[in-house]
């Protein structure tokens, strides 16, 4: 159901119920930005999408996610302009700043699946009101009329445009023709591989992140941090510090000793001459061979196999890992006694404006926060640490603050991906799998009594931060292996962990596709015909045969490389990785070919989706070959994209093919789908290559 706002121009709302109140968190229409107050006629549904068509001839739909390079905006307005029949450049998509209800939370590989329906039901009933008023302008049948290219034309070629309209259709409330979203089968617009509406702004610069603002009196801002996790403040000399040019202040905080100067410049300049004593972090006698260890303990028993079965067995090790977007955090906070306002890059807003609220001990209702678009994320902005900081810096200092993180202290001090240990069981008899049994343990964080790292926690649907002892879910359903079972242990550590791209599956996946090529050995079968006799279900097994054919699967390859394949199923979706790998030196290996088949239903927008699966094929040669953290004595050793060595342009494949099936299903989730096959099929690629089973990854670390 859709339902008018009361405005001057045509503005929507698509709640799921309805009430009469006014929409609480819901940011104000352009029409009332400019205008008197109006009263909303809307529900407490999830979306609370508004959408509205201005004089100006633009179509404006104020987004309730971020854009943080995935391209939700571009996915989301080739929505409104398919059921709109409107130009895509006449459609803007804004970012929603936090509200108090709703679903603001850009994760889960959810949001084109979460929007999809609503966004088109609001266009739709949009255009059927649109229609409505130029018919009765004209005084012609609406049926008679089309829509094309954001205006109404009639049968004799008149046309109107939508903004002429738009006062009109606000006050229509019953159309004359239907404002049922289009069939699949008359879509133009989605499903056609499109660029990205904000490319432009992005290369040229016009586009807007949280260190481009220019908020009055907020100076650039940087924190000292201890040189271990959780390390503590004892002493600080600030005198030298405050003394040099350009500097505004120096405060203490949670984390360490603030900064506040002119330029980043006299700010990063001034931190270097802080006298810092400090006291070593809670881990501070801890490595890596003590965490491994400790989680190899931790891993439950895997159980007796079934009687007369033989077993393929195999143990393996994921390093942490750093998110590092290209962009590094930044925030800008103004905090005033009675109220605050916050800029910055956020996944999970609602949350972030009440941790704030709470953590400069103001009501949620006077804090205010703008979310920016991000250059990149990968889960790190699920969590909010920077904006918490920024926020008490500002108070107190007494003064607005652009804190930006360097990407020092962000790989050393903030959110990474848990280390695990994977202990996983194939038990066969008579030439098929009979028992599967999966089970892990992973670090988790236990932040009692650690100050400013543990605040900026979020809950991530879909998937968990941190896996608590007990029963765990394996994904290994994908294949008809018998009685799967699994299990998972934690061991608890003062680190701040966040969810990292894929979240478990990018590591428990990768483990049970490197399972599923040793089975495969054992039995004497090609992996591929292997995958093929115990698949469950036929578009998995539609997306392996096509990156099969593509790839040219068993191919002759000289010594020293090979291929490897992977799938993986999870939101709705399904995916496969072909991988060719030139391992002829083991420690600088180089994959030379990936080749990936993705089936997510509907995809809205099939260059966005090949995009994500190029993304996620570097993830897996990343962190499957040479990108990690290690902790040294509480430290994290890595600070830069020297030392943390994620894949660059001369380790991407030379060869790169992205398959998108054809669906008319809703569409499924893609944003973190490709990560475990592309991982899995570097891992068994290298593996071939190389003749070795790899167990620690990443594998040159």
């Amino acid at each position: 159901m859709v339902y008018s706002l009361a405005a001057s121009t045509l503005t929507l709302a698509a709640p799921v119920g309805c009430d009469t109140s006014s929409a609480e968190g819901a940011e104000p229409t352009a029409a009332e930005a400019h205008g008197p107050s109006r009263v909303l006629v809307t529900g407490a549904d999830e979306e609370m999408l508004v959408l509205e068509v201005t004089a100006a001839n633009k179509v404006v739909l104020r987004l309730p996610r971020v854009e943080v390079g995935q391209g939700i905006t571009t996915a989301v307005a080739m929505m409104i302009a398919e059921e709109l029949d409107a130009r895509l450049v006449d459609v803007d998509i804004p970012l929603a700043e936090a509200r108090t209800k709703g679903n603001q939370y850009t994760g889960g590989s959810s949001s084109v699946r979460s929007l999809y329906g609503p966004a088109r039901a609001l266009a739709a009933t949009a255009r059927a009101r649109l229609v409505t008023a130029a018919a009765r302008r004209w005084h012609l049948p609406a049926r008679r009329l089309r829509t094309r290219d954001t205006m109404v034309v009639a049968p004799d070629g008149r046309t109107a445009t939508f903004g002429s309209l738009t006062a009109a259709a606000a006050r229509i409330h019953r159309p004359d023709v239907s404002s049922r979203p289009k069939p699949a089968s008359e879509h133009k617009v989605i499903g056609r591989p499109t660029g990205r509406i904000d490319a432009r702004d992005i290369v040229t610069g016009k586009a807007k992140y949280a260190g481009d603002l220019e908020v009055a009196g907020a100076k650039p801002t940087v924190v000292a941090r201890p040189p271990t996790l959780g390390g503590r403040l004892v002493s600080v000399d600030d005198r030298a510090a405050r003394a040099m040019p350009g500097v505004h202040a120096v405060v203490k905080v949670a984390g360490g000793v603030a900064v506040v100067a002119e330029s980043f410049h006299h700010a990063f300049k001034a931190r270097d001459a802080l006298r810092i004593t400090w006291r070593p972090g809670p881990l501070a006698s801890l490595s890596d061979a003590a965490i491994r260890s400790r989680l190899r303990a931790a891993v439950p028993s895997v159980g007796a196999p079934p009687r007369g079965s033989a077993q393929v067995e195999g143990e393996f090790e994921f390093a942490f890992v750093s998110h590092a977007p290209m962009e590094v955090l930044t925030a800008v906070a103004d905090v005033r006694a009675d109220r605050a306002e916050i800029w910055f890059s956020s996944q999970t807003p609602m949350d972030a404006r009440e941790s704030i609220a709470s953590a400069i001990g103001l009501p949620k209702s006077k804090v205010r926060v703008h979310v920016v678009r991000g250059g990149g994320s990968f889960g790190r902005r699920l969590n909010h640490d920077a904006a918490i900081e920024a926020a008490l810096i500002s108070k107190a200092a007494r003064r607005p603050v652009k804190l930006m993180w360097s990407r020092g202290d962000d790989i050393r001090h903030g959110r990474m991906r848990g280390a695990s240990h994977h202990r996983i069981r194939a038990s066969h008899a008579w030439g098929r799998v009979v028992a599967f049994s999966h089970a892990m343990a992973s670090v988790s964080e236990s932040y009692e009594g650690q100050g400013l790292a543990a605040q900026g926690g979020v809950a991530v649907r879909g998937g968990v931060t941190t896996v608590a002892a007990g029963p765990l879910p394996s994904d290994s359903g994908v294949y008809n292996f018998g009685r799967v079972s699994g299990s998972s242990g934690s061991v608890e550590l003062a680190m701040p962990l966040g969810a990292w791209r894929s979240v478990d599956s990018g590591t428990m996946r990768t483990a049970e596709e490197i399972v599923v090529d040793e089975v495969a050995a054992e039995l004497g079968k090609d992996p591929v015909a292997f995958r093929r006799g115990t698949l469950r279900n036929k578009a998995v097994k539609a997306v392996l045969d096509k990156v099969v054919a593509a790839g040219n699967w068993g191919r002759p390859l000289p010594s020293g490389q090979a291929q490897g394949v992977a799938v993986h199923e999870e939101y709705g979706s399904c995916v496969a990785c072909l991988v060719e790998i030139d391992a002829t030196d083991p420690k600088n290996p180089r994959v030379t070919k990936v080749v990936m088949a993705a089936d997510v239903g509907t995809a809205v927008n099939p260059r966005g989706l090949e995009a994500q699966l190029m993304g996620t094929a570097v993830d897996g040669i990343s962190t499957v070959l040479r990108a990690g953290l290690h902790i040294d004595r509480g430290a994290v050793r890595e600070g830069s994209f020297a030392d943390f060595r994620y894949a660059r342009q001369q380790h991407s494949p030379l060869r790169f093919e992205a398959h998108v099936m054809p669906s008319r299903r809703e569409p499924g989730g893609a944003g973190e789908l490709g990560v475990p096959a592309a991982a899995g099929a570097v891992a068994n690629a290298y593996a071939r290559a190389t003749r070795t089973r790899p167990r620690r990854f990443p594998i040159n670390f």
